[in-house]
């Protein structure tokens, strides 16, 4: 018999006292018209947010509140709000009140109609928030394309839905910073399951200033380093073997054209050439070893 699929809103919450009063009555109000479960995730904030949060407890029963001692991270709570989920999928979205609750919706209609894993809100053709912002999404999806196959435009969009199950077995894969909005996304593309994106519409925040800058992008770049070396360590490691090499034996064939021998230059070419293959045929078997004692210790739980 068929099981009507159920999902769990996820909302990560950091120091947003002035903008929950504004967002979280629609919000509740949205859960209870559609029946669908709603996880506040408090990551330590400083304010009054948790206090915020707590006056809606007797509005709904399938609302619950998770909250860190600590700040954890964007990642982090995220994390903290899937494990919580006892739903067949969850979606996530910010608590700035930028995301449409409409396309929530929008995603879970079109996810069940693909029967897809994972459904990627896309802000393309959208206007960015800064000329900054908008170099450095470029250049990040730039490297991730030229890292892994992405047929992904917006991989860093922060409301993404996917298959719960999925998701609590690679979210041990994935950092807590800002960054795992990028690596959750390329994870489950990586392990070729379906990843399909749909258009979401994006309104100011209604309160306070968004915290992502400079160091946001260089840590996002440094964990799509991670997840290839993780996954396709050869993508990295091979293309330098060849580039060293190459350069080796270019440097090489002047002197023995001359009948010179083999220079000290291009033999130290040569020779970091093959040891990147070696680190990379290395890297392959801890890759293997790494993704099945995660593959094993989720599906053991699930």
């Amino acid at each position: 018999m068929f099981m009507e699929k159920t999902l769990s809103i996820i909302i990560p919450v950091y120091n947003e006292e002035g903008a929950l009063p504004l967002v979280l009555p629609d919000v509740m109000d949205f859960v209870i018209r559609n029946g669908y479960h709603l996880i506040m995730v408090n990551d330590g904030s400083k304010d009054r947010s948790l206090q915020v949060l707590e006056q809606f407890t007797n509005h709904y029963d399938h609302y619950k509140i998770v909250s860190h001692k600590l700040n954890k991270g964007y990642g982090g709570a995220i994390k903290s709000g899937i494990l919580a989920a006892e739903t067949d999928y969850v979606i996530t979205i910010d608590a700035d009140g930028q995301h449409y609750l409409e396309d929530v919706n929008h995603l879970f209609h079109y996810l069940k109609e693909t029967d897809a894993d994972m459904i990627v809100g896309s802000r393309k053709g959208l206007k960015e928030a800064s000329v900054f912002r908008g170099v450095g999404k470029y250049i990040i999806r730039w490297v991730a394309k030229k890292m892994m196959p992405l047929n992904i435009y917006d991989i860093n969009s922060g409301m993404k839905i996917y298959n719960s199950s999925l998701a609590k077995t690679y979210i041990k894969l994935c950092p807590n910073s800002m960054a795992y909005s990028d690596i959750i996304g390329l994870v489950f593309i990586s392990q070729r399951h379906l990843v399909l994106e749909h258009p979401i519409n994006i309104k100011p925040r209604v309160e306070g200033k968004s915290t992502i800058g400079v160091r946001t992008a260089f840590d996002t770049l440094m964990e799509i380093l991670n997840v290839v070396i993780l996954f396709k360590p050869m993508r990295i490691f091979l293309p330098l073997s060849l580039v060293f090499v190459f350069l080796g034996m270019v440097w090489a064939l002047q002197f023995l054209i001359i009948n010179r021998g083999l220079s000290i230059g291009a033999s130290m070419l040569i020779s970091v050439g093959v040891l990147f293959f070696a680190i990379g045929l290395i890297s392959e078997q801890l890759s293997q070893i790494r993704k099945s004692s995660v593959l094993k210790d989720g599906d053991a739980g699930y």
